[in-house]
């Protein structure tokens, strides 16, 4: 059993201790994963990478209590944190406040970047609840690829399924949303 998972088996357990020791050991490859994806953030970004795992950070171990049952369940959980931070933020730029609309849709990329000028990350956002709707499995699969910027093996390992599968549910999942953000 790895570090982070008898830290998090202590934290479900309830152990107050436990979340002081999770941040040191995650902290570095979840400011890796932010930094990689505000990277591919428009210019003039406000958001810090650091200011991004920190408030991830918090919601993952804020009021409720967690539940993870292994560094994928985490990184996963991460992930998901970490994507409501960027459509939030992503809401408020584009309130007339705060500058207007952004850029109409576009089809998903190939790669998981949000680098594209063209992608509306609102529109991402709401078709990505409509697959999740529908096929839950393969909306974890987007959140994990593209807002955690996580690899295909890396998917596989966490959704435990075969490297082709996650390949060809990547596929699905590009065109089902590409196909529902040109529709919306």
């Amino acid at each position: 059993m790895s570090d982070v998972t008898r830290i998090l088996n202590a934290i479900e357990r309830g152990d107050a201790r436990a979340t002081d020791e999770l941040l040191p050991l995650v902290y570095e490859e979840l400011r890796l994963l932010a930094a990689q994806k505000l990277s591919q953030e428009k210019p003039g970004q406000t958001l810090q990478a650091t200011a991004l795992v920190h408030e991830a950070y918090l919601r993952l171990v804020g009021n409720e209590p967690p539940s993870w049952n292994s560094r994928g369940h985490f990184f996963a959980a991460a992930a998901e944190a970490m994507r409501r931070i960027l459509i939030e933020n992503a809401r408020r730029k584009k309130t007339v406040k705060r500058g207007g609309a952004l850029p109409g849709g576009g089809p998903v990329p190939a790669e998981p970047t949000v680098e594209d000028p063209g992608l509306d990350l609102l529109a991402l956002d709401e078709a990505l609840a409509r697959l999740a709707a529908a096929e839950p499995i393969i909306a974890d699969l987007v959140k994990l690829r593209y807002f955690a910027g996580l690899t295909i093996d890396q998917v596989a390992q966490i959704q435990g399924i075969s490297r082709r599968t996650v390949i060809d549910r990547w596929a699905y999942a590009r065109s089902w949303l590409a196909r529902e953000i040109a529709g919306s």
